[in-house]
């Protein structure tokens, strides 16, 4: 297998905060700029992927910590259900998203990078956005700025997100 040097991925590994990431970010409303959050209510927070996918990759996280969807409040996954229609309608008319990725990873064993606070993905796709470079050299091409994304979404979050 091939390497390639990916220097800003080293925050990753060397700068994760003590305790929870999510729990972090939740917990700082001051930082959200920082940390590319887009929406936050009383009930969740909506923040970029800091290794995305794909350009516009982001989570929707409730604030409450727990890695069992099963122990969330019902009245929050239905809540949190609600957002993601809302951002996938954002993602298509907002981005030209021609279609969306949703999903759970729970627990390690899952797929979960991060397991011990349960987070819902939405990835933007297009047609074509695929190559062999990730199966065949297990590596990424993010072809967008992600600061630009991040400002574009945050931007339309008024329209489509508001309750």
């Amino acid at each position: 297998m091939d390497y390639m040097y990916a220097p800003w991925r080293s925050a990753y590994f060397c700068e994760r905060p003590q305790g929870c990431v999510f729990c972090n970010i939740s917990e700082h409303p001051e930082k959200d700029d920082e940390h590319h959050v887009l929406y936050r209510d009383e009930h969740c927070f909506i923040v970029m992927n800091r290794y995305p996918y794909s350009p516009g990759h982001f989570m929707v996280i409730p604030h409450y910590h727990t890695d069992c969807v099963e122990a969330l409040d019902p009245q929050v996954w239905v809540h949190i259900s609600l957002l993601i229609q809302r951002c996938v309608l954002m993602l298509k008319e907002g981005i030209g998203a021609q279609g969306v990725n949703l999903g759970m990873n729970l627990g390690k064993s899952g797929g979960a990078g991060i397991a011990e606070h349960i987070h819902y993905h939405v990835i933007p796709r297009w047609s074509g956005d695929t190559n062999f470079i990730t199966t065949i050299a297990d590596t990424r091409v993010y072809g967008a700025d992600f600061e630009k994304i991040y400002q574009h979404l945050k931007g339309l979050i008024p329209e489509y997100l508001a309750c």
